[in-house]
């Protein structure tokens, strides 16, 4: 079951907290995941992002002669999601939540009855294709570099499904057992929710089904 938040949560987590926490992970080949939990805040969440992806750069002296010093700097890839489900569902956990703004039509049922966590998992598939399209910021991409700019998920907002309008997440399927709305079948019969890509060769936004 989800934890309920602490009656008296802790000050804000600084923004760069989850890069430190990622450079703990693999330093090679690897892009390093942090997913927080619904009882921790972190500066910035809710206000103006779901979650974030980027690198960070280190340096190791990997081996040493008496005139030299070999130093290999890496760049390492990191995500990071949260749980919104009690601090903002209805920004970070749309369509299983109402929305904030926009048309207020009833959320549909989460595909593993967890708001937050099958929230989570959109966003971090969004985060995902972001990552592997664009992990330093010259990768794929649309708009200035300097101003907010779309990814590859960013570009198809709020489409999961054909016929996706704002409001609408398209025609989804829907397990006749649960009522609960998916696109995409996973290990062991789980189910979740993942968003469109943008396709580059038909400029348009590409799902699942």
């Amino acid at each position: 079951m989800p934890r309920k938040p602490h009656p008296f949560p802790s000050p804000p987590i600084s923004w760069n907290t989850h890069e430190e926490v990622a450079a703990k992970g693999a330093h090679t080949n690897a892009i390093n995941v942090v997913l927080t939990s619904s009882d921790v805040i972190i500066d910035g969440f809710c206000s103006n992002k779901c979650g974030t992806h980027g690198y960070s750069r280190s340096s190791f002296i990997r081996g040493k002669s008496p005139n030299f010093a070999y130093i290999w700097v890496s760049e390492l890839p990191y995500i990071w999601a949260g749980n919104s489900e009690t601090q903002c569902p209805g920004q970070c956990a749309w369509p299983f939540h109402q929305p904030i703004y926009g048309p207020q039509t009833p959320p549909l049922v989460a595909p593993n009855n967890d708001v937050g966590m099958d929230g989570m998992i959109m966003n971090l598939a969004n985060l995902l294709a972001w990552t592997v399209t664009n992990p330093f910021g010259n990768g794929f991409y649309q708009g200035p570099k300097e101003a907010p700019i779309l990814e590859a998920a960013s570009a198809c907002p709020g489409i999961y499904r054909k016929g996706a309008y704002p409001g609408y997440a398209g025609d989804l399927l829907v397990d006749a057992a649960t009522g609960a709305s998916n696109n995409a079948n996973g290990l062991n019969g789980k189910k979740y929710l993942l968003p469109a890509l943008f396709d580059p060769s038909t400029s348009t936004c590409s799902t699942l089904v």
